[in-house]
């Protein structure tokens, strides 16, 4: 029997990684796709807002979450059971696509995939890395990713092990396709982007550029790469067997209860906007419940950049409530975070 391809998509911090996917599923051309979504923290909010796309070709049921950390530190305890569970199911998927977390190194998840019992039903099509062209640009990530990374080569008396910098370079040096997305955000600096990743990426690996992760599901899932019999070309920093850790992240949730108002929303996103600036905030991602309102509120902010849409009804089932998820470097103020969000929502609606 033929095995399952699964495709691995890996990336930074609101890349456009959820983007694709929904993407990809609602042009699956008939294709029945399984998803395994992890999250580095403790909600799923990415998984939410894939079940809320409604593509014919990936049920709820069809869905898994992980979101008791990072899938790369606890592949036999989550990971395996997770993909067995998959594999049981009857009709069994066409397509499996994996989500990482921002924060997790593709390539031990990569050789989970070369475990017996997993080998012999799935194979690995590929590892798709989608980079954000517009953070890039302005330099989020790094200032110049081309000079950082000679001047790193060259001074053996620098920090060659940091934590962003190394988790970029482990997702472009695991992929078979780079996704450099949000083209339309950059105008003419497209030409200097593609040099400076360009000498990142393995040999054999492609870049396509793209807007709003608007990708050919043909190019992005057939790529055929057999990525778990093919890692001695995919070198990695933890090669050494050194364990990969995440103190140098921290993840928290902040509760806001509900807004009152669409003008209490355009406070939260002016105070998320303020504690992004004056702290190490790399993400900020949750739903809310406005009042009045019978959709849900989803809100994802990178960096200074936040973008807010109603995505669904609230279920009779669920807590209509406002849960941000706000993940950064290590020793973020937690109480400062969450009392500036909370405040910039009692200050408003005790107003009304």
């Amino acid at each position: 029997m033929a095995r399952i391809p699964a495709t691995v998509i890996t990336g930074f911090l609101g890349a456009g990684k959820t983007s694709l996917i929904r993407h990809l599923l609602t042009e699956a051309g008939g294709k029945r796709i399984a998803l395994l979504i992890n999250e580095f923290g403790d909600v799923g909010v990415d998984g939410e807002i894939l079940k809320a796309c409604g593509a014919p070709s990936c049920s709820q049921d069809d869905i898994i979450e992980l979101a008791n950390g990072c899938i790369c530190c606890a592949v036999a305890d989550d990971f395996l059971p997770a993909i067995e569970a998959l594999l049981a199911r009857d009709p069994k998927p066409d397509h499996i696509i994996v989500e990482t977390s921002g924060l997790a190194l593709p390539k031990p998840l990569v050789k989970a995939f070369a475990w017996p019992d997993i080998k012999a039903a799935v194979t690995v099509d590929g590892v798709v890395t989608v980079l954000d062209a517009s953070a890039l640009a302005a330099g989020r990530i790094a200032d110049d990713l081309a000079a950082l990374e000679a001047q790193r080569a060259a001074d053996e008396t620098l920090d060659h092990e940091s934590p962003i910098e190394e988790l970029f370079e482990e997702q472009l040096g695991c992929a078979d396709l780079v996704i450099l997305n949000k083209m339309d955000l950059v105008g003419e600096q497209s030409g200097v982007l593609l040099a400076q990743v360009q000498p990142m990426i393995r040999p054999g690996a492609q870049i396509i550029q793209a807007e709003g992760a608007q990708v050919d599901p043909a190019v992005a899932l057939g790529i055929g790469a057999a990525v778990e019999d093919d890692l001695d070309s995919r070198p990695s920093h933890h090669d050494d067997g050194h364990e990969h850790d995440h103190e140098d992240f921290e993840t928290f949730i902040v509760e806001l209860g509900s807004l009152a108002s669409q003008e209490a929303v355009g406070s939260l996103r002016a105070a998320i906007a303020d504690v992004v600036a004056d702290h190490p905030v790399y993400r900020i991602k949750g739903f809310a419940n406005v009042t009045g309102k019978p959709m849900r509120l989803t809100l994802q902010g990178v960096g200074p950049r936040l973008e807010s849409y109603f995505d669904r009804p609230w279920q009779p089932e669920e807590t209509r409530t406002t849960r941000l998820v706000v993940i950064g470097a290590h020793g973020l103020d937690q109480d400062v975070i969450a009392q500036r969000l909370q405040a910039a929502v009692q200050e408003l609606q005790a107003a009304l």
